[in-house]
């Protein structure tokens, strides 16, 4: 019997159940999900101060049910949990067009290449390694939510750190200076801001730049990739590899 066909799927809360301050307020929520209750019980207190409200859990069955009911804006995951693994629950949640949207933090004692690679094809959004600082894993939640916030009024115009980018009027620049970008080169630099500080793959620059172009190898997002820093100059280490696996745009 599959476990996750089993587990119940409740209604996505209203409204009227979402986490608030005594003034009214909505609060950001987090879900825990650890075997490990000591780690869980270290990183609450460390949340609710920052002003999030917290949900703990320790198997990743639990997670499910508690992601789907409450919708967290972050799930912090543990990969190696009893019944469901995280990297499971990732993909569970992912995949679920209800749930796709909440943001993943991968918490493991697993170093390896291979499972931060495979975490951010599941649709991670970042890989923290234990021992950890749990001020710095807050801060890495800030800066999630932050990203995921845009202002209504800059939907056309971009920026992170050194860089802005006008939709309607094509044009990027670098510390105020413009920039001559090809068509391709355009497209590559505004998917990268519209998932700034996500990793994406070779693969999902193919699929959302050159679309259905057949013939397009993934080696040739590299050679762009390559061009398109060398434009952006100063700006350039903003563009950053994650070896075997794709780019992500950060702010530096």
């Amino acid at each position: 019997m599959n476990l996750l066909n089993t587990l119940p799927t409740p209604p996505p809360s209203t409204s009227s159940e979402r986490f608030r301050d005594p003034g009214g307020n909505s609060l950001r929520c987090v879900l825990l999900a650890d075997d490990e209750i000591d780690v869980v019980n270290m990183l609450a207190p460390h949340l609710t101060s920052a002003g999030y409200r917290v949900l703990k859990c320790t198997n990743g069955a639990e997670a499910l049910e508690l992601a789907r009911h409450h919708l967290p804006s972050v799930m912090v995951l543990d990969i190696m949990m009893p019944e469901v693994s995280g990297l499971e629950v990732c993909k569970v949640i992912k995949s679920d067009p209800r749930t796709a949207d909440l943001a993943v933090i991968m918490l493991t004692a697993r170093t390896s290449e291979v499972d931060r690679i495979l975490s951010f094809e599941l649709g991670a959004d970042d890989y923290v390694t234990k021992p950890f600082s749990p001020r710095e894993l807050v801060l890495r939640i800030g800066s999630i939510l932050r990203r995921r916030t845009p202002e209504p009024s800059a939907a056309n115009h971009l920026r992170l750190g050194k860089i802005c980018l006008d939709r309607e009027r094509h044009e990027v620049t670098v510390e105020g200076e413009e920039i001559a970008l090809t068509a391709i080169e355009f497209k590559l630099l505004l998917t990268l801001l519209e998932n700034k500080g996500r990793t994406l793959s070779r693969s999902a620059f193919l699929d959302r730049v050159w679309g259905d172009e057949a013939d397009v190898e993934a080696r040739t997002v590299d050679t762009h990739m390559r061009r398109l820093r060398e434009k952006l100059g100063d700006a350039s280490d903003q563009v950053q590899t994650v070896r075997g696996f794709g780019y992500r745009l950060d702010e530096r």
